[in-house]
């Protein structure tokens, strides 16, 4: 049971990103530039408190470390600009099956053995993620909103490639955190876009404050809270956990943000979520049966 209660609170957690950070950019219109580095900069002080207690040290910065922090700023930057004009269960349905997706053909890239129901229900959540993005404006007022949660996908698919098997998980999470504070804010100056912090306005303690619980809990702790479950879950039980974080954030978007349920995102949600479990339980249900047969 408590293993149960821990797993449900880490996907509420990673739920709850996308849910902070629509009310922080559009709900309480704090600037994306700085609700992103106020989300990294109190996510990596939890981060890194978290390794101080548990005696970790953080090292460690080969090739590895390169692939990982661009992959983190690209979801960071791409997640929090999408935020701006997409609803918050929509944007984790598509930030999700484009992980998935991105992993997916990470793997061909590496010419992994691909069992042919991964190959099916990879391409049965990329069907799911065309239904869901066409036309554009039926769930965006902006494309750009599209083509940032998309970035956003692969940046953390690429992030989630580079960290498979790593020894020490949460040290590496605190060091890539830290490592993006200096990265994203020159990827918005190359962008154009004002410098983080300097257009963050004091009184905006709504904005402040969600971005912060974004870092700091739902990111930083919610994270140390996966690390910690994660060797204590059969890997198929760990994949199926991870396919209600959509759900999760639909119903809160409903519940807190207002936001409506469509037929549309239904359909999309069945067809990706099933495309998913299909691609990663399939193949596992069919080595057990012949081993048991």
């Amino acid at each position: 049971m408590k293993l149960f209660l821990l797993t449900t609170l880490t996907m509420v957690a990673f739920a709850a990103n996308s849910l902070l950070t629509r009310a922080g950019v559009f709900g309480a219109g704090l600037d994306t530039q700085s609700f992103a580095m106020l989300r990294l900069m109190s996510g990596a002080f939890a981060l890194m408190a978290l390794c101080r207690l548990n005696g970790i040290r953080i090292q460690g910065f080969g090739w590895k470390r390169v692939v990982s922090v661009f992959g983190l700023a690209l979801y960071i930057i791409g997640f929090t600009d999408a935020y701006l004009v997409m609803d918050a269960g929509i944007g984790a349905l598509l930030l999700f099956g484009t992980v998935q997706v991105t992993m997916f053909f990470g793997a061909v890239l590496a010419r992994e053995t691909l069992p042919p129901l991964r190959i099916v229900g990879s391409a049965l959540a990329f069907g799911g993620l065309v239904y869901l993005v066409w036309p554009w404006q039926d769930i965006s007022r902006y494309p750009i909103g599209v083509l940032m949660m998309i970035a956003a996908g692969i940046g953390w698919g690429i992030y989630s490639l580079a960290g498979r098997g790593s020894a020490a998980p949460l040290a590496d999470t605190a060091a890539n955190f830290l490592l993006a504070c200096l990265v994203v804010p020159l990827v918005f100056w190359a962008m154009g876009a004002d410098m983080p912090m300097l257009a963050a306005r004091a009184e905006n303690w709504a904005g402040i404050g969600y971005a912060v619980a974004s870092g700091a809990v739902a990111s930083g702790l919610g994270y140390a809270l996966w690390f910690h479950v994660l060797p204590q879950l059969q890997a198929s039980i760990a994949a199926v956990a991870q396919l209600t974080v959509p759900p999760i954030a639909m119903a809160g978007g409903m519940l807190f943000l207002g936001e409506a349920l469509t037929l549309k995102f239904t359909i999309a949600s069945v067809v990706i979520l099933g495309g998913v479990a299909l691609s990663v339980l399939g193949p596992r249900y069919l080595v057990k049966s012949s081993n048991a047969s």
